[in-house]
C-alpha cells in the first residue's frame, strides 16, 4: 500500500531518494540500469528482490544467469539498504528498495513522479534455473 513504511520507517522513501539523487548526479544512465534491474527481478518469480541474492555453496543465484551478468546498480541498492538498516533495522525490504530506487531514478530523468505502493516481501530463493530472460545480445525478433 502507499505509505506502508510511514509508521515503522517514515524516512524510508527519502533515504532511497537521497541515494539515487546523489548517484544520478554522477551517472545519468542510472535510470536505465535500475529499470533493467527491476524488470529482471520482477520477470523471475515476481518483484521479490531475489536478483540481489548471491550464490552460496551449490546454489547458483539469478545474478549468475547470462542475461543478468550485465545488470548494474547492485552497489547502489546495497548503499540504500545499509542506510535504511542503520535508520530502521529489519524494516524495509530489498524488493521495495529496488522499486523505489527505480521510480526515483526515472523521475529524475524526466519521467513522471508517482506514489508507489510498498510492502513487498523479499524472496529467499534465487536460482539460475529460474531465469528465462532474453539475452542482452538478442535482436528484437529473437526476444
Amino acid at each position: 500500500s502507499v505509505g506502508f513504511y510511514n509508521a515503522k520507517c517514515s524516512q524510508a522513501e527519502s533515504i532511497v531518494r537521497g541515494v539515487i539523487t546523489s548517484h544520478y548526479a554522477i551517472d545519468q544512465s542510472l535510470p536505465a540500469a535500475l529499470l533493467r534491474m527491476h524488470f529482471h527481478d520482477c520477470f523471475v518469480k515476481g518483484c521479490d528482490g531475489s536478483i540481489l541474492i548471491d550464490s552460496v555453496g551449490n546454489n547458483v543465484s539469478e545474478k549468475e544467469a547470462g542475461p543478468n551478468l550485465t545488470v548494474r546498480g547492485f552497489e547502489i541498492i546495497d548503499e540504500a539498504k545499509a542506510l535504511l538498516e542503520n535508520a530502521c533495522p529489519g524494516v524495509v525490504s530489498c524488493a521495495d528498495i529496488i522499486a523505489l530506487a527505480t521510480r526515483d531514478a526515472v523521475s529524475l530523468a524526466g519521467g513522471q513522479q508517482y506514489n508507489l505502493p510498498t510492502g513487498r516481501r523479499d524472496g529467499r530463493i534465487s536460482s539460475i534455473n529460474n531465469v528465462n530472460l532474453p539475452a542482452p545480445s538478442f535482436q528484437v525478433s529473437q526476444a
